[in-house]
């Protein structure tokens, strides 16, 4: 497969990943934390963009 064929969307995976075990390495030492901050966030992140992704949807079908 070529990376051109990948749609855009498929990145927001991998960086809300990161930027969550980024986030939480800066607030915990303890790997155990760590992670289980970061599942937490990712879980958060997605739900925010989710809804929003939802109420945008709904709000362009309304035109």
């Amino acid at each position: 497969m070529i990376l051109r064929d990948i749609h855009v969307y498929w990145y927001v995976i991998p960086l809300v990943i990161a930027v969550s075990l980024v986030y939480s390495a800066t607030r915990h030492e303890s790997w155990r934390r760590i992670f289980g901050h970061a599942f937490r966030l990712c879980g958060m992140i997605f739900g925010v963009l989710l809804l929003a992704t939802a109420f945008l949807l709904l709000v362009n079908s309304q035109i």
